[in-house]
């Protein structure tokens, strides 16, 4: 009950908004039942009693306020002017006076303040006219009672205009909200669409390095042309599992209990390099980890940036210098994480360092507030460096994968 009674104002306001109409048509009905109910009473000594042509006048005046916020100066003017030729015949002037302070009232409430004071005057002039006891009595009443309902009108006008501005810029703001909303996900989704990128290309890399081994020595090897096959089938069976992950994100879909639909791994970090490093040796290419410092946990979405980027910089290894050594170096500083990719073959064309592979994970670094360098060694090779902020101190027991830094 209290929840239907709560939406009597809504549904009121409404009314007003798409029915001005009727809502005018009822004002002026029960201003014309207020001066009906006014002329059954007793008029002052000298005041001609209401006869037909009083109450034909009166539903008249009441009438023309059903165009009062269409034309509100003209209802007023021909309103005062009706209402001023009642007085003359000898009726009594309160009978119809609500209808013209109602006039009087909107035109405060939606004309400028120039015609609002036009208005008042106008109003208070017939009302001074209408006086009958005493004109300073009708000039105070008139002043007064005109005054304060222009005064009224307008402030409710300004509150109107000011509810419209309102209006309007939270609808703009929640169209803006909607496009930030929308440019978010748009943008999850091209983070998404990178990771497909990165997870795709270090695994076809390493499928193909193995095929092509196993093509090799099919013949002259059978157990290394083996071992290339399995490497094969596990490294494509990693691929479609992370595949599956991370196209099951572009589709999540979220129970009434707010968890995740489906169960999956959770996403990389560099408690997996080790793994990461075994496939690309695996693939023919010798690497050396080492790590430095104090390691600790990361946030999860700077673990996944670092991880992602040594697995970019090893795959460009085995594309452009696969007989070269590579060595992966991490490096925990107080504040800072450093990640090195190097390799000690020739770099490779020019695609290396201006291709998507690299634009990704310079966009990764920026992403989580870090840098990254690309380019030839002096002493030989090439040289990925990610440098990427981490918090001081973290409460959690991880170290970094493999290694005892005791």
């Amino acid at each position: 009950m209290v929840a239907q009674a709560a939406t009597w104002p809504g549904r009121l306001r409404r009314l007003v908004g798409h029915r001005p109409l009727l809502v005018d048509g009822l004002l002026a009905t029960a201003t014309v039942a207020v001066g009906l109910a006014l002329a059954s009473q007793q008029p002052p000594a000298g005041i001609r009693p209401m006869d037909l042509p009083g109450y034909a006048l009166t539903c008249l005046l009441g009438a023309l306020l059903v165009a009062r916020q269409r034309a509100p100066m003209a209802v007023l003017v021909v309103y005062c002017a009706a209402w001023a030729g009642y007085i003359g015949l000898g009726y009594w002037p309160v009978v119809n006076s609500p209808g013209m302070l109602l006039a009087l009232y909107t035109v405060a409430a939606r004309r400028p303040v120039r015609t609002a004071l036009t208005a008042a005057v106008i109003a208070a002039t017939v009302w001074v006219y209408a006086g009958h006891e005493s004109l300073l009595i009708a000039v105070v009443q008139g002043v007064a009672w005109t005054g304060v309902v222009a005064w009224i009108g307008h402030g409710a006008g300004q509150l109107a205009a000011s509810n419209k501005r309102l209006a309007r810029v939270a609808r703009q703001l929640e169209y803006e909200q909607e496009q930030r909303a929308r440019r978010a996900v748009v943008e999850e989704r091209v983070r998404i669409a990178r990771e497909l990128h990165d997870v795709v290309a270090h695994h076809m890399s390493v499928i193909s390095v193995q095929a092509g081994l196993a093509r090799y020595v099919l013949a002259s090897d059978p157990q290394t042309a083996g071992n290339a096959l399995g490497t094969v089938l596990e490294t494509s069976g990693e691929a479609l599992d992370e595949l599956r992950r991370l196209l099951s994100l572009l589709r999540l879909n979220v129970d009434d209990a707010g968890e995740e639909s489906g169960s999956y791994a959770p996403a990389p970090g560099l408690d997996q390099l080790d793994e990461l490093v075994q496939r690309v040796r695996a693939a023919g290419v010798r690497v050396e980890l080492t790590t430095s410092g104090v390691a600790r946990a990361l946030p999860p979405g700077t673990d996944l940036c670092a991880y992602r980027v040594i697995q970019e910089g090893l795959t460009n290894v085995l594309k452009h210098a696969p007989t070269a050594a590579a060595t992966v170096a991490l490096q925990y500083a107080r504040d800072r994480l450093t990640a090195r990719v190097r390799d000690d073959g020739a770099p490779g064309p020019s695609g290396v360092t201006e291709g998507h592979g690299l634009v990704g994970m310079r966009e990764r670094a920026h992403l989580y507030g870090g840098t990254l360098t690309a380019g030839p060694h002096p002493e030989g090779g090439f040289e990925v460096v990610l440098t990427l902020p981490i918090p001081a101190i973290v409460d959690d027991d991880r170290v970094a994968p493999g290694r005892d830094l005791s």
